[in-house]
C-alpha cells in the first residue's frame, strides 16, 4: 500500500507541474507583441507634432519634416512634385486600427487618395512608424478580390488582409456620410500594393500604392 500511494502521489505531482507549464505558456502567448501587418489596438495619433519615439524612416516626423496626420480638409499639398487640392476625407476604424484617407483633386479632374495610418512595430523594442501610401485607380476588368495569390497585368500579388471597415466622410468625396467598406489588401514582391474596396452592395474597385518615402509630402495651409 506504501509503495501504491507513493507511485499516486508522484502521478499527482507531475499532471500539477504540467498543468502549470501550460497556463504560463497561455498567459505569455497573450502578451506577444502584434506584427506590423496585423490590426493594433493603439489609436491614431492626432498631436499637430508628433512624439520624437514616431519615426519614418530617417529624421522624426513633425520635426525634420511636415507631420502628415496634420493634413486637413481644404489644404492643398505637394506629394511627387504635383500639387493638389484635399477636397475631403474618409475616417476609417476597423477591429481596433484607425486610419485616415484623404481625397485629392490636381485640376486636372485626376482623382486620388492618400492614406495614413500608425503602424505598431514588428518587435517588443520596435517603434511604431507612419505607413503613408499614395493610391491610383487601375481597371480590374471586373475582377474579384481572391482569397489566395492573384495576377494583375502580369504581377503575382499575395494576400495581407481583408474585412469591413466603418468609416465617416468630412468634405467632398464619392462617398456617403458614414457607411460600411470591404476591403482585400494584397502586396507583390517588389512591395507594390494593391487594393480592392466596395461599399456595401456596390462593384468592387481597385487601386495600386507604393509607400512614399519620408518627408514626400509639403503642406499648404488653407486660406
Amino acid at each position: 500500500m506504501t509503495l501504491e500511494v507513493a507511485a499516486m502521489l508522484g502521478l499527482g505531482a507531475v499532471i500539477f507541474v504540467l498543468l502549470v507549464g501550460v497556463l504560463i505558456a497561455a498567459l505569455r502567448q497573450d502578451r506577444k507583441p502584434r506584427g506590423p501587418g496585423l490590426p493594433g489596438e493603439t489609436p491614431l495619433l492626432t498631436a499637430e507634432v508628433a512624439p520624437p519615439s514616431l519615426r519614418q524612416g530617417a529624421g522624426h516626423v513633425g520635426i525634420d519634416y511636415p507631420d502628415p496626420r496634420t493634413i486637413k480638409v481644404g489644404d492643398t499639398i505637394e506629394c511627387q512634385g504635383v500639387r493638389s487640392r484635399v477636397l475631403g476625407a474618409l475616417y476609417l476604424s476597423w477591429r481596433g486600427t484607425q486610419w485616415t484617407e484623404y481625397f485629392l483633386d490636381d485640376g486636372t479632374h485626376r482623382y486620388q487618395w492618400l492614406s495614413i495610418e500608425t503602424r505598431e512595430g514588428s518587435g517588443p523594442d520596435a517603434e511604431p512608424h507612419l505607413e503613408v501610401l499614395l493610391w491610383t485607380t487601375v481597371p480590374t476588368q471586373g475582377m474579384i478580390p481572391a482569397k489566395t495569390m492573384l495576377i494583375l497585368e502580369g504581377v503575382e500579388f499575395f494576400p495581407l488582409e481583408r474585412g469591413t471597415a466603418a468609416f465617416r466622410s468630412e468634405g467632398v468625396t464619392p462617398m456617403p456620410e458614414r457607411g460600411l467598406l470591404d476591403f482585400a489588401d494584397y502586396r507583390a514582391e517588389d512591395g507594390r500594393l494593391l487594393c480592392f474596396d466596395r461599399l456595401q452592395g456596390q462593384p468592387w474597385s481597385s487601386s495600386y500604392a507604393q509607400p512614399l518615402p519620408p518627408g514626400s509630402i509639403k503642406i499648404e495651409r488653407k486660406g
